[in-house]
């Protein structure tokens, strides 16, 4: 395979699919994106420009055949990324079926922790890869997406996956295969359990996780997951410069003591917010039962609860049919009082 065929398809490119596009693009990468009629005619009418926090700055006006509406694209592909809402992944994984062609990989870069599988189920011919983005994706402005937090894609070992290393690494997209993706996985998600507490707030990220009180908030959620993910006996994996359990007391420091650690742990671009806000701000339908509904999920199969997964749930669907930012007082009272005496 010569540096000017390898093929890469991305199916369901809203913000983090367009960027990963972008980024490849700038790469050399053959790649064809796949999604709504309506990112299409943005990126008709506007240049595909992707930016990050440390500078990176690329531009392409895309031609017509590099951002399509029907899976059809991958029929010559020779890897195919999922990047579409978790909701999706079941008619995504039908609409691939019939044209993803045999032995090609199909890695799953979603939110959650079992849009692989339902893929598979899906897909049941093809190489299903689960997969991790560790970042935060915006689009600032019609066609301009930009990654406002840190990290490096991971994706469950295969050796399909190695012809698309190199070019991953040329795109500054750096592609870790993993042989303990379910950890990863439920890593990711520890962190995760921030997008609703970020959604509800209504600040950027940075401003959000600068005030003590949403952080406690978050603390609860992550303390009350590592409770249940010790009880099923999966293990955790160090994503940041802390091991997982031990962000919890991060969070929970005062602000002083942890604005000070947290700029050795993690960096986060101001204009930086969660997709779940995103959500919110298109009107979408939010992710939030495949990330804190994973938890809950998790606590019902050990016959465990959740409660306090479970409220931020309960409180992120109240917010999809009804507007209201919650200030850090009032939501850290509304997840202590879910917790049972």
């Amino acid at each position: 395979m010569t540096e000017t065929t390898f093929r890469i398809v991305i199916f369901g490119a809203g913000s983090v699919g367009c960027y990963l596009g972008g980024r490849l693009l700038s790469a050399g990468v053959d790649v064809t994106m796949v999604g709504r009629p309506r990112m299409r005619e943005v990126l008709q009418t506007n240049p595909l420009v992707v930016t990050d926090y440390e500078g990176f700055s690329f531009r392409s006006q895309l031609a017509g055949n590099q951002y399509v509406t029907s899976a059809e694209a991958a029929r010559q592909a020779d890897l195919v990324l999922v990047t579409v809402k978790s909701a999706a992944t079941s008619e995504a994984g039908s609409q691939l079926a019939p044209w993803v062609p045999a032995g090609v990989p199909v890695v799953s870069l979603q939110n959650g922790i079992s849009n692989a599988s339902h893929l598979q189920e899906a897909m049941p011919e093809a190489t299903v890869l689960a997969g991790m983005v560790p970042f935060n994706v915006l689009q600032q402005q019609p066609g301009h997406f930009h990654q406002g937090t840190e990290g490096h894609l991971m994706a469950d070992k295969h050796p399909s996956l190695e012809p698309a290393l190199p070019w991953f690494a040329k795109a500054g997209l750096p592609l870790e295969l993993r042989s303990d993706i379910e950890s990863v996985m439920w890593s990711k998600l520890l962190l995760n359990l921030n997008n609703p507490v970020n959604a509800l707030s209504g600040v950027p990220l940075l401003e959000e996780l600068s005030q003590r009180d949403y952080r406690r908030c978050l603390a609860l959620a992550q303390r009350e997951t590592l409770q249940l993910l010790k009880a099923a006996g999966i293990p955790t994996v160090k994503l940041t410069a802390l091991p997982m359990n031990l962000i919890p007391p991060l969070m929970s420091t005062p602000d002083w003591l942890f604005t000070r650690l947290a700029k050795q742990m993690l960096t986060i671009d101001p204009v930086a917010r969660s997709s779940m806000w995103e959500d919110l701000q298109a009107g979408r339908p939010t992710e939030i039962d495949w990330i804190n509904g994973e938890v809950v999920k998790l606590a019902e199969r050990l016959g465990k609860d959740a409660p306090v997964n479970r409220k931020l749930v309960k409180l992120m669907h109240q917010r999809e049919n009804q507007p209201r930012d919650w200030n850090a007082a009032e939501l850290l009272n509304a997840l202590r009082d879910s917790r049972p005496c």
